[in-house]
């Protein structure tokens, strides 16, 4: 019974070696890359230019809404469809899933 426990133990540490750690996300550099970057094509607050949208990408909000931080890193680091390849650093990444999750 002992090695399942330091299977299990090994298996926890590795899962929480490979998850971003939150609290070194900045979701104020997140907001700076989203109004650079995104705000042209999605809604990412209830004001600016692309708030008048009322067809196309996602809202942040309903992306908040829809996806989990592994889902939206998924679609980050992978473009799809029309979005194009921003070639975002992990840390980018976790920054604009950190402002993505405030949306909420």
């Amino acid at each position: 019974m002992s090695w399942k426990i330091c299977y299990v133990a090994a298996l926890a540490i590795g899962l929480g070696w490979s998850l971003p750690l939150p609290a070194l996300a900045d979701a104020a550099n997140g907001e700076r890359l989203a109004r650079q970057w995104c705000a042209n094509c999605h809604v990412i607050d209830a004001a600016g230019p692309s708030a008048t949208i009322t067809q196309g990408p996602p809202s942040f909000r309903t992306a908040a809404g829809h996806l989990n931080p592994g889902e939206l890193r998924t679609w980050l680091t992978h473009p799809h469809g029309a979005m194009p390849d921003l070639s975002l650093t992990r840390a980018e990444i976790d920054d604009l899933i950190a402002y993505i999750e405030t949306r909420r």
